[in-house]
């Protein structure tokens, strides 16, 4: 089950939030819950016995760190073990096949990969970070561990975070999951469904549609290999859009769902698409992702207390472990040893002379991002990294980019145009009137419903890593 079915839409999210607002407070946790499960079992029970053993574990280790004084050595093992268990469990589901496939090239063998990996358990990569920075923040002492298991399971696996994050940390989501009365009030709830509408409309109408523009190219009809090189960057250019509005488009809809049930959550995107550095676009996509990275990798590892050359040991480390987290595949690998490169440049000279400039900082920053998403894709069918760079940067004729532009034009203006901060200051001066507001959420949702109807519940891009 995806947010953008007729199926979560019109049958799971009335009945899921309706059951959440009737209980009594105490109960909202446990309701919470049983509906998590029902929506993780949508795609079949085959997993379900892993996010148990998962959330067993960390739920009684989490409470032995508690319980164990600061300079008992059984306080390390109790963090170490289930960190082992759940970043192993991580590591055997998403990594096998392509440990057995590197394994194979270097000793020239045969061994066969296992096929019953090739569907990844729903939501994986994300509640695993969840747990391990659930029992890291305890034995830091940031917090307390959750005494009641029903509780602790609501927070690991919560429908809204559960399918493509964002991750969110036990402690930003503790307060709301103890407050039994007033939980849910009217104005969260309405702030919640306007970012679930946006969010919405963001996926269906902007992601899906301009996706269309890159999977033509793609297409046997066309193929990358007959694709002009104006018409190959348009393609690039067309997917890093529509990977922006796939994913934030989620993720804010995932955090109006949120909202609406009580639990503010930090945005997981901050138009990424105007930053003037790499380092700021880092500051503004995926969020959740890179705060998880320098809070629980970088930061550990040493940080920038150690020297410059240490700094830059960690910051390799860093993105080579955001690269694969991202897949099982040497594209992802380079994609975050390309950021890495990028990263460490800006570091040592050039980000002082980019905070000194306008225009060409953000061309500078697009240029190099776009070019990460070519990298970045390189392992979808039909797209091999050689090809695409041969394409982008051998000057070639081809299928011409007229008709695309033809075709795609005015979407593109309308995804660069929402990619700014002006659609946000609109709606910020629309809103102080109720008519207005009403109308326009009312016309937006109608509009997305229009296109969920009409597609196939498009998988958002973000579920696959």
């Amino acid at each position: 089950m995806v947010f953008n079915s007729v199926v979560f839409l019109f049958s799971f999210l009335p009945v899921a939030l309706l059951l959440y607002y009737v209980v009594p407070g105490r109960l909202k946790n446990a309701v919470l819950l049983i509906e998590s499960l029902i929506f993780f079992c949508s795609a079949g029970t085959r997993f379900l016995p892993l996010i148990v053993l998962l959330v067993a574990v960390n739920y009684l280790f989490g409470l032995l760190i508690d319980y164990w004084d600061n300079r008992s050595k059984l306080r390390v093992i109790a963090l170490i073990l289930p960190i082992l268990i759940t970043l192993g469990s991580l590591i055997f589901f998403k990594y096998t096949n392509f440990l057995i496939e590197i394994i194979n090239q270097i000793t020239s063998g045969n061994l066969s990969q296992l096929s019953f990996l090739d569907v990844l358990p729903m939501g994986i990569s994300y509640y695993t970070f969840k747990l391990i920075s659930y029992v890291a923040d305890i034995y830091s002492g940031k917090i307390r561990a959750e005494r009641n298991p029903v509780t602790f399971a609501a927070y690991v696996v919560m429908y809204p975070q559960l399918l493509i994050g964002p991750i969110v940390k036990y402690r930003d989501l503790a307060p709301a999951l103890h407050t039994y009365k007033g939980r849910c009030n009217l104005s969260q709830i309405q702030e919640g469904a306007e970012m679930f509408v946006f969010g919405m409309a963001k996926k269906v109408i902007l992601a899906d549609s301009i996706g269309a523009l890159w999977t033509d190219i793609l297409s046997p009809e066309i193929g990358l290999a007959n694709a002009s090189t104006p018409l190959a960057w348009l393609g690039i250019l067309a997917y890093s859009l529509q990977l922006y509005f796939d994913f934030a488009g989620y993720s804010e809809i995932s955090n109006g769902l949120s909202k609406m049930m009580g639990f503010d959550c930090p945005a997981n995107f901050d138009l990424p698409y105007i930053s003037a550095s790499i380092t700021e676009f880092w500051r503004r996509w995926h969020i959740s992702l890179s705060s998880w990275f320098r809070d629980y990798v970088y930061i550990p590892l040493g940080g920038n207390r150690l020297g410059l050359p240490r700094q830059i040991l960690n910051m390799l480390v860093v993105w080579a472990l955001t690269g694969i987290w991202h897949g099982a595949n040497w594209n992802f690998i380079c994609w975050g040893v390309y950021y890495f490169i990028l990263l460490t440049i800006e570091k040592t000279f050039l980000l002082k002379y980019l905070k000194k400039g306008r225009i060409w900082p953000h061309i500078y920053t697009l240029f190099f991002v776009v070019l990460g998403w070519g990298i970045f894709t390189a392992d979808v069918e039909g797209a091999p990294l050689p090809l695409l760079m041969s394409r982008l940067f051998l000057p070639q004729g081809g299928v011409s980019a007229l008709y695309y532009l033809r075709n795609y034009g005015v979407l593109l203006i309308l995804a660069v145009f929402c990619s700014t901060a002006l659609p946000g200051k609109i709606w910020q001066r629309a809103k102080r009137h109720t008519p207005a507001r009403l109308v326009i959420l009312a016309a937006v949702m109608i509009l997305s419903t229009a296109f969920i109807i009409a597609a196939t519940n498009n998988t958002p891009l973000y579920a696959q890593f």
